[in-house]
């Protein structure tokens, strides 16, 4: 998004026409520059070009006659130089903290702010929460999880009806919750639901998200520009979905592509892989087969993706994210080193330091198992080296927020359970009311802890011993959630905290006084 200046300019009716032709100018170079566009015009509209290269003539003539009169115009007292100062509020406004996409410079996006899965921008914590907006969209859940940047938010919808389910992504408002922009079919086709979350490149022009739900194939990964939700391009997986949110180092973004699995949780077609794709023009760089890459990779600084495999794969993968051909150059495998896991390897991987931990376990999001079992594990992110595993007694499927020595694991029995980084030992854990499934990735702001259950409540915990602060209902009052799909995971940014929910649309949250 461009930062505009406005100042005064005084100027003659000569100097009037100077920036049109220096526009017209700067055109013809552009088009110079760009040969094939150049071809085009001249074939196509032979007039156009003729009076580009005219008028560029014409404007070269101007300086050539008149460079020390102009020069001499701006000696006086009172002379300005308006380029300059335009040039100065330019760079006050870019350097406010409220200003639109002033974006920290980062190599790495993650799903949850970062790969320690937080899902905290490092400002104020709301305390005494109070709701201050909320977007809805007739039938539709929010199973996808915010993401804020500036002062603007983005997530997607899901929808179902008999013929199938549908979804919409969307840029918000975060201060207000006005709708900024929709989408809600790509080259007219309709969206899939959406389980996946938006990742922003860095820069702030580009959201990058997966399409399709567990039963879903002929899903997209998608690419639109984050200003106007214009389609950047898409990459279409026939025969899979992406549920798992993308990661983007630099100009490559990573996604799981999972597969569709029957009653005997064996996949029909593809069993699945992972992709690499280039975000500038979307070429895609590189494909690996994986089976079942569900969750979210998470990537480290030197360039290695890891991620989990799940139903029927059950093993950790460590990829390097670079290209074919780069990798064929330093005579480098794509895959770095595999890990096995006891169950299935859905969670989304977290990064801390020299560890990769990941939750595993039986059951989805859905369906729970009769004989439930989960762990989660922590593996030297170098060597795949199991460091150690804690036995949680039923599947860790959303990801696992890491902060001051405490990794904070969802569990679908209803427990949320910290652990000490270093060694997996249980520092504390709560249980949610009538033991309703924790399956969404916490949101861990300091001394509280942000949870949210499959039936549509809002637990604020103290991070220290993990007792109930406060507790908020979700969902629509006179709409109380019926499938359990509270899945969003809660995002604190810019001293609120925001989050989908099943029937109560997508909630904003605020402080109150204490």
């Amino acid at each position: 998004m461009s930062t505009l200046a406005v100042v005064p300019i005084l100027v003659n009716a000569g100097a009037a026409v100077l920036p049109t032709v220096f526009t017209a100018l700067c055109a013809v170079f552009a088009i110079i520059l760009r040969p094939r566009e150049w071809v085009r015009i001249c074939r196509e509209k032979p007039r156009i070009a003729v009076a580009a290269i005219a008028i560029a003539g014409a404007f070269i003539l101007v300086l050539w006659a008149f460079p020390r009169k102009s020069a001499t115009r701006h000696e006086g007292a009172d002379a300005m130089d308006w380029a300059r100062v335009a040039l100065e509020i330019i760079q006050r406004e870019q350097a406010s903290p409220l200003a639109p996409f002033a974006l920290e410079t980062r190599g790495e996006v993650a799903f949850r702010s970062d790969a320690s899965r937080c899902g905290f921008d490092g400002g104020s914590v709301p305390q005494n929460l109070r709701p201050l907006w909320a977007f809805k969209q007739p039938a539709a859940s929010f199973l996808s999880s915010p993401t804020v940047v500036g002062k603007r938010l983005y997530c997607a919808s899901f929808m179902v009806d008999v013929s199938g389910d549908f979804g919409s992504i969307f840029c918000l408002d975060a201060e207000s919750g006005r709708l900024i922009w929709q989408v809600e079919k790509i080259d007219g086709t309709d969206i899939r639901g959406v389980f996946s979350s938006p990742a922003i490149t860095a820069d702030g022009k580009y959201l990058i998200i997966g399409e399709g739900l567990h039963f879903d194939d002929g899903c997209r990964l998608i690419c639109l520009e984050a200003e106007t939700g214009k389609l950047h391009w898409k990459i279409d997986v026939p025969k899979n979905h992406i549920e798992g949110s993308p990661v983007i180092q630099g100009d490559i973004v990573v996604a799981g592509a999972g597969a569709i699995e029957r009653a005997n949780h064996l996949p029909p077609a593809d069993p699945g892989y992972v992709l690499g794709v280039r975000i500038s023009d979307g070429k895609m760089l590189w494909r690996n087969d994986v089976i079942d890459p569900e969750s979210s990779p998470a990537i480290a600084a030197e360039g290695v993706a890891y991620i989990g495999s799940g139903v029927a794969g059950n093993e950790i993968v460590a990829l390097r994210i670079e290209s074919d051909a780069v990798l064929d150059v330093k005579k480098l495998d794509r895959i770095l080193w595999r890990a096995a896991t006891p169950y299935p390897a859905t969670g989304d991987a977290t990064l801390v330091g020299d560890l990769v931990l990941i939750g595993t376990g039986l059951g989805d999001f859905v369906n729970s198992t009769p004989h439930p079992a989960g762990a989660v594990l922590a593996l030297d992110r170098h060597t795949g080296v199991l460091r150690w595993k804690k036995e949680l007694g039923d599947a860790v499927l959303g990801p696992i927020a890491v902060r001051d020595g405490k990794a904070i694991c969802p569990v679908r029995s209803g427990k949320v359970v910290a652990l000490d980084v270093t060694s997996g030992r249980e520092l504390w854990s709560w249980i949610s009311g009538n033991q309703a499934p924790v399956l969404a990735g916490a949101a861990f702001g300091g001394e509280r802890i942000f949870v949210v259950s499959n039936d549509g409540f809002l637990a604020v915990l103290d991070a220290n011993d993990g007792r109930l602060i406060e507790k908020h209902f979700l969902n629509d009052e006179t709409e109380s959630a019926k499938q359990g799909l509270s899945f969003s995971s809660p995002t604190i940014a810019r001293g609120r905290l925001f989050v989908g929910s099943e029937t109560g649309g997508l909630r904003c949250f605020t402080g109150a006084p204490q």
